[in-house]
């Protein structure tokens, strides 16, 4: 059975330009939640990618819930896919991803598996997955969700979400966490240029942002 549900409202442009200049590894500063598991790795190396999440639920072998995505999928779009636990099917190959690419699609994240690495990197759409098997999906007919919440690295996913994902890792943001969250880590990052320079003139790192103090007396607490 299928369920197709209402594609969700798009994050404003101006909240994603926003978002683009923060480094998931940096919002990881602040937040733990709405980061998928680590196997979940990125195809493209120093691409960052941000867009609004378009959900796929996709179980089992049946590919053509994907296809419908991709028939819908808006520029600035990023579909992000639960494969249910299936570890053995590739969701995607070359095709789609050119087919991806053609329509504007932001990225695509696959909590499974995918194929055609070589052709994905040649198109140059951005793709996380678990990694790549040989053996592909079929038009069955039989099953599939499309903008429904789903599950993706042990992260609860809504449509219209907001996505933040490079080679280090995957943020899923509510739509009202994104400007805060990525001013905040886009501060941190302004601020780190300052401590890098602090370092070229050769300060030690524990000293300048604080941990040799809070060690030290931690050490004479227990005397």
């Amino acid at each position: 059975m299928y369920l197709i549900e209402q594609l969700p409202e798009q994050i404003a442009a101006d909240d994603l330009a926003v978002l683009l200049k923060a480094e998931p590894a940096t919002i990881g500063h602040f937040t733990t939640r709405g980061i998928p598991s680590p196997d979940i790795k990125a195809h493209l190396q120093a691409v960052r990618a941000v867009g609004t999440a378009v959900t796929v639920r996709m179980p089992g072998t049946d590919g053509g819930i994907l296809h419908y995505a991709m028939g819908c999928a808006r520029p600035g779009d990023f579909l992000v896919v639960d494969r249910c636990g299936e570890r053995v099917t590739a969701a995607l190959g070359g095709a789609m991803a050119y087919a991806a690419k053609q329509a504007g699609i932001a990225g695509i994240i696959v909590d499974g598996l995918v194929t055609d690495l070589g052709e994905i990197r040649q198109h140059g759409v951005p793709v996380w997955s678990r990694g790549a098997s040989a053996v592909t999906t079929r038009i069955l007919a039989a099953e599939g969700e499309f903008c429904t919440p789903i599950q993706c690295g042990g992260v609860v996913v809504q449509p219209g979400d907001a996505v933040v994902a490079d080679e280090n890792g995957i943020v899923i943001l509510r739509p009202g966490q994104v400007r805060a969250l990525a001013e905040q880590a886009i501060a941190f990052q302004e601020n780190e240029k300052h401590t890098l320079a602090r370092l070229a003139k050769g300060e030690k790192f524990p000293d300048i942002v604080g941990s040799r103090p809070m060690i030290d007396a931690a050490i004479r607490s227990r005397c």
